[in-house]
């Protein structure tokens, strides 16, 4: 049987500075993203898009998707297969094209996952088991680019 699970979100534009949308410089491109019983996440445009630097971005937050996902598929298998992680740091990067008529789309994300498992660990199965990740993962299961792994694996010295 197929489950299925609903997200439910608010954004909510707060970029008025007054005129509104009256000119494509005279509106802030920050906004919120809710959800229930969270902290709202203070968002805005990439700055190449008129956007707050200082606020994450959707294609930010697209990138950490993808990561956060992958990263708990992976502590999920590694649980149920006896290796010990103790150290988990990802550091992706996406890649996004602008097409002239400013359009865009992601052509690529590549995942870089530094691991730390617990000494007497199997290196071999903890590295191999990305690729049992990325084939759970929802969420690159939903894009159509290519959604690269290039893990290391370190084994605790403590």
């Amino acid at each position: 049987m197929v489950k299925h699970h609903k997200y439910t979100l608010q954004v909510v534009w707060t970029g008025d500075q007054g005129s509104g949308t009256s000119r494509y410089d005279a509106y802030s491109r920050d906004h919120l993203v809710r959800a229930v019983n969270k902290p709202a996440i203070e968002a805005s445009s990439d700055p190449a898009f008129r956007g707050d630097a200082t606020r994450h971005n959707p294609e930010e937050l697209f990138v950490a998707s993808l990561s956060s996902c992958h990263m708990l598929w992976y502590l999920h298998l590694c649980a149920v297969n006896g290796i010990v992680v103790t150290g988990y740091v990802d550091d992706p990067v996406g890649t996004m094209e602008e097409t002239v008529q400013g359009s865009g789309r992601f052509t690529d994300v590549l995942l870089r996952p530094q691991v730390r498992i617990g000494a007497g660990g199997d290196v071999k199965l903890a590295e191999r088991l990305h690729e049992e990740a990325h084939k759970f993962c929802f969420i690159a299961n939903s894009v159509n680019f290519p959604v690269r792994c290039e893990p290391s694996t370190d084994i605790s010295t403590l």
